[in-house]
């Protein structure tokens, strides 16, 4: 089996296509499942956020992978196959997991060195384990991109240096907002998950005159306002989103909603000389005709793809240097992992043999043989003898096997020791799974 990553982002997709693209909530699920089902796919998480949806799937066939992905992923899309495809983008084995990597690290995003990606890939890993569809294979890969992008903001400046795609919106919006940016302003959030959160923390730090929280289900935007530390004035459903934008000055939209939130008809006319728009939300939350009324600014996506922003060459550089060594950690140990299966085989066998042989000398003893004292000192003298034989031969084929020829070693010692191939499967179908927590 082998790691196959199929997507699309705002690098290799017009915004109007990445926006129907889009897979989000009960559909998000449902091609999670679909793919997992899929004949040639065993293990599956999707990566799906505001600029991308990459589908990561641990396959036995390339071709076939590729095949069944992009077709699961125009059905649950609706945008149709022929329109998908020339946007898509394919990595296989290591290129897979260093582009994975990568985008854990923020050096895939609008703005290079953004925070929030780390939470966005945390959060596919784990909807996966929810649904069932990520085993041991993608649950390591999963684990070495998360500690990659914990490392990437730990050990360079790339954390500091990717102000993140609301900072870049409120610099966007600086014609209209200024030099303060959002200081003073009243500010109202559409939606209650994470990116809203984090709109409302941005908001808070920024000196926000006010901070009001509009979702669907009031009681998720009560849930977000009652958070340690936040500093919102009230929560309020969707149905007063006229009335919330009659009292704001700025409006962040990020719902992950099908369709538009806000329509050009809700806009109150005594605010439309002030009133700005960040729409962070994909598909957008804000129907174009909004752009259209006089006074009103709107700042989407579209805008932030085209000024990508973010760290310097330096830190970059550095970033890059840990996604190799995280990549050349992540190969080693899944060579060696191949040939564990084995080694584990050949110990179980000369445990078993060694068993046996002490079983037999202790039914030919004489009466007056050592005492089990003594008896028990020469097995365990047996047993130091026979690991010591085989542990040099057991770490060198682990050792030798990321080598070109690494499988060979591995056979090799199927043969010479005669091991049953039942047993090495047995000790690989048991190798398989439990999940750990994610960091």
């Amino acid at each position: 089996m082998s790691v196959l990553a199929v997507g699309l982002s705002h690098k290799s997709a017009p915004m109007a296509i990445l926006e129907r693209a889009s897979v989000t909530g009960d559909t998000l699920g449902k091609l999670l499942q679909d793919v997992a089902q899929a004949e040639p796919v065993a293990e599956v998480f999707v990566v799906s956020t505001c600029n991308r949806i990459e589908v990561y799937a641990d396959v036995d066939r390339f071709h076939a992978g590729v095949t069944v992905i992009c077709e699961l992923l125009a059905r649950h899309s609706g945008v149709p196959l022929d329109d998908l495809t020339p946007h898509v983008y394919v990595h296989y084995e290591d290129r897979a997991v260093s582009h994975l990597l990568a985008v854990a690290c923020g050096l895939d995003s609008v703005v290079v060195g953004e925070e929030q990606v780390v939470g966005q890939v945390r959060a596919a890993i784990r909807l996966a384990a929810r649904q069932g569809t990520i085993g041991r294979i993608l649950g390591d890969l999963g684990r070495v991109a998360l500690r990659a992008g914990k490392r990437a903001r730990a050990e360079t400046g790339i954390g500091r240096a990717g102000a993140g795609l609301l900072g870049l919106a409120v610099e966007l919006a600086s014609p209209r907002l200024g030099e303060q940016g959002l200081a003073g302003r009243d500010v109202l959030v559409l939606g209650a998950g994470s990116m809203s959160a984090l709109a409302v923390a941005t908001a808070a730090r920024s000196g926000a005159a006010g901070i009001v929280v509009a979702n669907r289900t009031r009681r998720k935007a009560e849930r977000l306002a009652a958070r340690p530390g936040t500093t919102v004035t009230r929560a309020v459903g969707l149905g007063d989103l006229p009335a919330g934008m009659a009292e704001a000055d700025v409006v962040i939209c990020c719902t992950g909603a099908a369709g538009p939130v806000v329509t050009a008809d809700m806009v109150p006319a005594e605010r439309r000389g002030s009133l700005v728009f960040l729409d962070l939300a994909m598909p957008r939350d804000v129907e174009p005709a909004v752009a259209d009324l006089p006074g009103v600014m709107v700042v989407g996506m579209d805008a932030l793809s085209e000024h990508r922003t973010g760290a310097g060459t330096d830190e970059v550089a550095a970033v890059r240097a840990i996604v190799e060594s995280e990549l050349a950690a992540y190969r080693s140990a899944v060579d060696a992992a191949r040939a564990a299966p084995v080694v584990v085989a050949l110990r179980a066998k000369a445990a078993g043999v060694v068993d046996a042989e002490l079983a037999r000398l202790a039914g030919r003893l004489p009466p007056d043989a050592p005492s089990g004292r003594v008896l028990d000192e020469m097995a365990q003298t047996i047993r130091r003898v026979v690991d010591k034989l085989l542990h040099e031969p057991t770490v060198r084929v682990k050792e030798l096997a990321g080598s070109p020829k690494g499988e060979d070693y591995a056979a090799a010692l199927r043969v010479l020791f005669d091991l049953d191939p039942r047993a090495v499967q047995a000790v690989t179908r048991a190798a398989a799974p439990a999940q750990e927590e994610l960091p």
